[in-house]
């Protein structure tokens, strides 16, 4: 990773989720996904709608940061507005949950019991809506075993691929889990029976790295695992542009 380094490769990884998605919200969840959904809209896929991350709907990325003014206003964007087409369907959301398991169930709320946690955090917000209504992606900064995790979750905030936890054994309609970038790999939940499984790996990371990392086993995209694609010069440059304050290099820690 000598000349792109780890938060624009990811970013890059981040916006194919969006790459080929219909006239749809694209909503990045902190800095990195914020910046991938951008990436998307003004790289790839200009029909995507976006936000300020406040309430308006912008045509012009707004970058992350100190609050600036959108150069252009489509729309504004009130909490009914944003559930009207959450619940459509018209969505696509990466998110950034604490822990994740094998089915793709993933936790904003506590570590450990619900009734006395170890840890007490945002309770589980708009997540399990937003499972069952629109497709959804992931980012996890923190590739390990606490947040990758044996087991299920501590606290099922949303929904994902174990019959078990659908109301009368029905897969919720909305269901659709896409996409998982870390700062190890890219995976999907395209292995058998909806697993997750590894698409590409980071530069200098090896699939047995990330499987040593991970507490359930994963399934692998092909034998031999592609590099994930680094931005050219061109990307690099649209990446700087709607990040002028820098703050994709907070990230991740040297």
């Amino acid at each position: 990773m000598s000349t792109v380094n780890l938060a624009d490769l990811v970013i890059f990884a981040a916006a194919q989720a969006w790459r080929h998605d219909p006239e749809i919200l694209a909503s990045g969840i902190t800095t990195l996904p914020r910046l991938a959904a951008s990436f998307a809209k003004t790289y790839y896929n200009p029909g995507l709608l976006i936000t300020d991350s406040e309430c308006w709907f912008v045509e012009d990325p707004v970058p992350p940061g100190p609050p600036a003014r959108p150069k252009l206003v489509e729309g504004w964007a009130p909490y009914a507005r944003t559930f009207d087409i959450l619940w459509s369907g018209k969505r696509h959301a990466m998110v950034v949950p604490v822990q994740l398991d094998r089915f793709g169930q993933a936790n904003i709320s506590v570590i450990g019991d619900h009734a006395r946690p170890k840890v007490q955090m945002l309770g589980a917000r708009g997540f399990p809506g937003n499972s069952v209504h629109h497709p959804n992606s992931f980012f996890l900064p923190s590739h390990n075993t606490r947040v990758l995790m044996a087991g299920e979750v501590d606290f099922v905030c949303m929904a994902g691929y174990n019959p078990a936890r659908w109301r009368g054994g029905v897969k919720p309609a909305g269901l659709d889990l896409r996409l998982i970038v870390t700062n190890l790999c890219v995976m999907d939940f395209q292995g058998p029976g909806d697993a997750i499984r590894v698409i590409s790996l980071h530069p200098g990371v090896s699939f047995d790295q990330v499987q040593d990392n991970t507490g359930f086993p994963l399934a692998r995209g092909a034998d031999e695992l592609p590099v994930t694609e680094a931005p050219d010069g061109d990307a690099l440059a649209e990446i700087a542009r709607l990040d002028p304050n820098n703050l994709r290099a907070t990230v991740f820690k040297a």
